[in-house]
């Protein structure tokens, strides 16, 4: 029979399926391809985005210029700019203010033909090393209430281009998604003195049955009430808030868990289409009207990498209810992924 599971971290029920069993090859599905004649993120090319604002390549090479690992740029096409200040305007009920923010780009490799899965564990680091800087330089622009870090892989999960890159947007407001998860990470602190993503921690190494990953540093989880099949959860095992204050040891140590995980999905998968978020913790602000808001954040808050393959679309009844329906119980998902060799076709 099919149950109901309560995400405490999400606040929210998912329906999970069990009632037949399936095998990974249902969920493999047809990619679609892009063809692209001149790539702009391809070395050569970087005149075809703008100027770049972070770039890991070697202190003698020119700025703008090839022979880069990573690379940063602001989107060509962004939702929001950088120019402009916050003035909110009211219609009655309705209130908007400008699409004031940042749209970055993060150019994982300068080949086209890898994806992050196929980059080795230092190219892996050199790409979290990105998401740091460019998290400590725009946190200290005071407009901003969020920074967010995502990856669109495959058209069919928001990436036009096929060439690996990730995405940061700078936001004045905090997220829906991330003002539930702080409040509701702030209320078991309130209530209990610990971290609720410590005490899940706890309790997924001790079942075992959805742990795909674990090597004392980090730990990678089919979650309890997984939304979708397959999806994945990243977490350092040491309680830390904010992914901008990792070290280049635990960074490397992050890349090593991020490649585990990405090369299992693309072994059992053959390449699914995914997202992956970095949740991670908001810049610390003074809030008008709320002391000591952000007080227990450092202890209450730990951060991770929320990761969905898009293998099935999202219908009518979850639209109207908000309840996810899950075909694949994330005990066997885990399963199938534990069983797989990470370095198989690589």
């Amino acid at each position: 029979m099919s149950e109901f599971r309560w995400d405490p971290l999400k606040g929210a029920w998912v329906i999970t399926e069990n009632q037949r069993a399936r095998q990974p090859r249902e969920f493999i599905i047809e990619r679609q391809q892009t063809p692209v004649t001149v790539c702009p993120f391809c070395p050569g090319q970087e005149s075809k985005t703008p100027p770049e604002v972070f770039a890991l390549r070697p202190d003698s090479m020119p700025v703008n210029g090839p022979d880069w690992q990573v690379r940063v740029v602001p989107n060509k096409f962004p939702v929001l700019r950088i120019e402009g200040e916050l003035q909110q305007h009211e219609f009655g009920l309705y209130r908007n203010i400008p699409g004031v923010g940042a749209h970055e780009v993060i150019i994982e490799t300068p080949d086209h033909h890898r994806s992050l899965a196929h980059l080795d564990i230092p190219e892996t680091a050199g790409v979290l090393q990105a998401y740091r800087a460019r998290l400590l330089d725009l946190r200290k622009d005071l407009r901003f209430r969020y920074l967010q870090i995502y990856k669109n892989h495959g058209i069919e999960a928001g990436a036009p281009l096929p060439h690996a890159h990730s995405q940061l947007m700078a936001v004045p407001i905090t997220p829906p998604v991330m003002r539930r998860e702080l409040n509701t990470c702030r209320g078991h602190f309130l209530a209990t003195n610990r971290c609720l993503i410590c005490d899940l921690l706890a309790q997924e190494i001790e079942d075992g049955r959805r742990v795909v990953y674990n090597d004392g540093q980090f730990l990678v989880v089919a979650p309890y009430a997984s939304c979708f099949p397959f999806e994945l959860s990243l977490y350092p095992i040491q309680h830390n808030h904010d992914f901008a204050l990792q070290s280049d040891a635990e960074l490397l140590a992050c890349a090593k868990a991020l490649r585990n995980m990405l090369r299992r999905l693309y072994s059992l998968l053959e390449d699914p289409p995914f997202n992956f978020i970095l949740h991670t913790a908001p810049p610390i602000k003074a809030q008008s009207g709320k002391p000591g808001y952000w007080e227990t954040l450092p202890r209450d808050y730990h951060w991770h990498i929320e990761l969905v393959p898009r293998l099935n679309q999202i219908a009518g009844f979850e639209w109207g209810s908000g309840f996810f329906i899950n075909p694949l119980p994330p005990e066997e998902a885990a399963a199938f992924l534990r069983a797989i060799d990470p370095d198989l076709r690589f």
